[in-house]
């Protein structure tokens, strides 16, 4: 009895349509502001960011001197489809994956 009574107290409110419509598009614009903004400032720059290593890495050449995610500094000796080998000193050197090369240093730095 007291349920029944309850539900025909607000159904009147439900049935006004338009104004309901335009407070929830209104409830719902922070949110879509929040993924706007996180767009712009976290995904996009992290794409561009990728996009720009993936050049680096498929521009590498014989010759040049890079730096890896481990640290290691060296030379680049062969390129494999998937690997750079590195000479890191003098008759060593080391195999690595391609993306592992995080920078590609100017000519002459490493001496």
């Amino acid at each position: 009895m007291f349920i029944s009574s309850a539900f025909a107290q607000t159904a009147p409110a439900a049935a006004a349509g338009s104004g309901d419509m335009m407070s929830q598009l209104t409830g719902m614009l922070p949110l879509v502001l929040m993924f706007v903004v996180l767009y712009f400032v976290m995904i996009r720059p992290q794409m561009k960011r990728q996009k720009e290593h993936k050049a680096m890495i498929d521009a590498l050449a014989k010759g040049d001197e890079v730096a890896t995610a481990g640290g290691l500094l060296g030379t680049v000796t062969r390129i494999a489809e998937g690997t750079v080998h590195v000479q890191v000193a003098q008759g060593v050197e080391v195999q690595l994956q391609r993306s592992a090369v995080t920078q590609v240093l100017p000519k002459g730095s490493l001496k």
